[in-house]
């Protein structure tokens, strides 16, 4: 991949999938109400392309979103393709700027000035003649997220049509989401049609009638989210390192994207300072980006402070290997703030603390250790300070478990406090967050039901039978 982004715009190979296995699921009348917004959309595009251009294949929700999504898309005998574009450096310190910013906060508090305009379009400039060569008048093409939203008015001058897909967002605006939405305004005001994962995240500028609101999804069927034993989930954790274990790998494969067995190779690389957690101790996980809003010290410190030490509780934090990261350039600052604050604590916390960084060489494999720890959690948290759509919170929900989140963003849309999980009003409160996590360890029974509900809820709102299904109304039209 990396090889790839040096020498221009990256396609990435999506296999066709059939959404039919999705029916066992969610019923026949649901798969039949998708199946008719499939052929209609089938019938509109009228053997145009839909084109989807990120920023990135791996290492993040809107990446794996993309991967299954497209996959059904092509099932149901639509063209379409998924492009990555390339950048330098420069160019992703001012993309994370700007989605910082569009959280409300300030990121590194650099410059997004003329100097950074010229920059970003510079880089947008040479993907845009890359784009242009492969696209077609009557093409639709999804722009995902600020990095290349500056390939707007190449698309338009092409004749195809324009999506511009925002995946970030905050409810209420302030300087730093001012700033940026200034910055993205030229490239994006004239698309043809805006979509986010709110409401309340446009801006006030935004035409109301072109604007679709379609929350994300999961793939229930992926190596992230596909059924696991309890055998095998233990096998998987004791291999990579991730639990204490004899190490042996688990003998039943996950199943990759294309549908082929594989195999988990690779060990987590993980710091501690004792040995792995025991298989039977209560493991508190938070798997997510290095990234200073996902509030990964934050966890650790309201776990480290807040929670008795006496129910014998582990914590996990997991996110990517920090150099596997191309558009994010915070992650390593946000990983090393993490050790240091970790060498800060008391020795008989230390040990029951685990920061792990999981291979991303291969996605499937990472999606396949991901789902082993989500399923053995006896919390899983989401202690974000902002969020657009918490994709974890929605695997965890899948995988039952009971959930202590911030109510932020998007996650107030998956989680009613009390009914799926328990969500923290100020994610700066970290008493409460701790109380929240020692709750669900001393209460069994409330765990459970909180579990259970997730589960259904998951089930009904955030499979990709509906997710298509807006899609599908999005590419037909009014």
């Amino acid at each position: 991949m990396g090889a790839n982004r040096r020498k221009g715009l990256c396609e990435v190979d999506v296999q066709a999938l059939d959404a039919a296995r999705l029916e066992s699921l969610i019923g026949a009348e649901r798969m039949a109400r998708y199946e008719r917004a499939a052929d209609a959309a089938q019938a509109a595009l009228a053997g145009h392309s839909v084109l989807n251009v990120s920023s990135t294949s791996s290492g993040g929700g809107v990446a794996e979103m993309l991967q299954t999504l497209l996959a059904y898309v092509r099932g149901a005998g639509i063209d379409a393709r998924w492009l990555v574009i390339r950048g330098d450096e420069h160019f992703f310190e001012i993309t994370k700027r700007i989605h910082n910013g569009i959280y409300g906060t300030p990121g590194d508090d650099g410059a997004l000035g003329e100097q950074e305009r010229a920059h970003y379009e510079r880089v947008l400039r040479r993907n845009g003649e890359e784009l242009l060569a492969i696209l077609r008048q009557g093409d639709v093409v999804l722009i995902h997220d600020p990095q290349p939203a500056g390939l707007t008015e190449a698309v338009r001058s092409a004749g195809a049509r324009v999506v511009w897909r925002c995946h970030i967002g905050r409810e209420e605006p302030n300087h730093w989401t001012e700033r940026a939405w200034e910055f993205l305004r030229p490239y994006i005001q004239d698309a043809d049609d805006f979509v986010f994962s709110r409401a309340s995240f446009a801006p006030a500028w935004v035409d109301p009638a072109r604007t679709h609101v379609i929350p994300p999804s999961i793939d229930p069927f992926s190596a992230k989210n596909e059924p696991m034993s309890r055998r095998n989930v233990l096998l998987a954790l004791g291999y990579v390192g991730l639990l204490d274990g004899d190490g042996d790998p688990p003998a039943v494969p996950f199943t990759r994207r294309d549908g082929s067995p594989g195999r988990i190779n690779r060990h987590v690389d993980i710091l501690q300072s004792g040995p792995a957690p025991p298989a039977d101790a209560p493991l508190v996980v938070q798997v997510s980006r290095w990234d200073t809003l996902k509030d990964m010290a934050g966890v650790m410190e309201g776990f480290a402070h807040h929670v008795d030490a006496g129910l014998g509780a582990h914590l996990t934090l997991m996110g990517p290997a920090v150099k596997g990261i191309v558009d994010d350039p915070e992650a390593a600052m946000v990983y090393d703030e993490c050790v240091e604050r970790w060498r800060a604590l008391p020795h008989a916390i230390r040990g029951r603390v685990h920061l792990a960084c999981a291979p991303v060489a291969d996605p499937d494999e990472l999606a396949a250790i991901t789902n082993a720890l989500q399923r053995h959690a006896a919390v899983v948290t989401q202690k974000s300070l902002a969020e657009g759509f918490g994709l974890t919170v929605t695997e965890a929900m899948w995988k039952s478990r009971p959930i202590v989140a911030s109510a932020v963003g998007g996650i107030v849309d998956q989680i009613e406090d009390g009914k799926q999980g328990l969500l923290i009003e100020d994610p700066s409160d970290l008493a409460s967050f701790g109380a929240a996590i020692e709750r669900l360890l001393r209460d069994a029974p409330l765990a459970r039901k909180l579990g259970a509900a997730a589960r259904a809820r998951a089930a009904a709102e955030f499979l990709g039978d509906r997710h298509l299904d807006q899609y599908a109304q999005l590419f037909v039209g009014p």
